[in-house]
């Protein structure tokens, strides 16, 4: 049985922040980069907006420069994944993948939140040379061009709306005939006139060539098909926290995210902290998921101090 005073679980930018501080404070963290090493970042192409890249970096660099920095100052970092994990008790037990069994002191989760796809294979094929589940982190690269964005919620209608101030048309495609999004945001995206809303209409194939992202298929529910134009085509269905082996032990709000004691990253559990998207369904950002890292390595650190 291996002990760790500190298991980072998770490798986005929330979860190498967290090993960059735990390992500057000499808690020799051991950081599990799990099933997407790098986390979402490492599926975007250019990233323009995370400070301090003033000409841009793709996100696998950026996440390969986090990790480097991290294992400067001592960090672990090892490929696995946390299949098991028992937070009744401490030091915790934890079991990467089903075999080897460690014993944390302390944890700090960051295993991120996976965006919702269509499941087209087109839509794979062209995942990030086109196809996006960040307006906000990719929109720029379609300034005046012609983009898609798919959904009916708030996400969507804010996704398109934000989209309309940059892009030159905007569709937004939604299965049902009406928007579930709030009535302010409904108005925003009708009041908008560089949108066209395309109710009762599915995605059938996101079109492109070596380049990317062409254009897209859609067809009615009357099995009208019409293909769009576009350059761009965001994802807007939702996300979902990845907290599988967190379930029945920390306390999730009403849409499956880590809740924490707010301005901290306490859960509900004494010596489990969280950090980035898997505690955050509202800014999904690479800046304030290595923020809110920064903010669990410090709460460790002084819990951890305290004990």
């Amino acid at each position: 049985m291996e002990k760790v005073k500190v298991l980072i679980i998770g490798s986005g930018p929330a979860g190498f922040t967290a090993a960059i501080y735990t390992s500057r404070a000499n808690l020799s963290p051991v950081l599990y980069e799990g099933i997407e090493p790098g986390g979402q970042l490492t599926t975007t192409t250019e990233i323009e907006n995370f400070p301090g890249y003033p000409e841009g970096i793709t996100g696998t660099a950026m996440m390969e420069d986090l990790k480097k920095q991290a294992m400067r100052f001592g960090a672990d970092v090892r490929r696995g994944i946390i299949t098991d994990i028992d937070l009744s008790q401490r030091p915790f037990r934890v079991k990467v993948d089903h075999e080897h069994e460690i014993e944390a002191e302390a944890v700090i989760v960051s295993t991120g939140a996976s965006a919702k796809y269509l499941g087209l294979e087109s839509e794979q094929k062209y995942r990030g040379m086109g196809v996006s589940a960040c307006a906000t982190c990719d929109g720029f690269f379609y300034r005046k061009r012609d983009v898609a964005v798919v959904g009916g919620g708030d996400t969507a209608c804010e996704e398109a709306t934000y989209l309309a101030s940059i892009c030159r048309k905007v569709y937004l495609i939604v299965r049902k005939n009406y928007l579930r999004a709030s009535k302010a945001m409904q108005e925003r995206v009708f009041n908008t006139p560089n949108i066209e809303v395309l109710f009762e209409h599915n995605t059938a194939e996101v079109l492109g060539d070596e380049g990317g992202v062409t254009g897209v298929r859609v067809v009615s529910t009357s099995g009208e098909e019409r293909v769009l134009d576009i350059m761009g085509f965001f994802l807007a269905i939702g996300h979902h926290p990845n907290v599988e082996v967190f379930k029945g032990q920390l306390e999730l709000d009403e849409q499956g995210y880590i809740k924490v004691v707010p301005g901290t990253s306490k859960t509900s559990v004494e010596g489990v902290f969280a950090a980035g998207d898997v505690k955050d369904p509202h800014y999904r950002q690479a800046i304030t998921a290595a923020g809110s890292g920064c903010i669990a390595a410090l709460d460790c650190e002084r819990w951890l101090l305290a004990q």
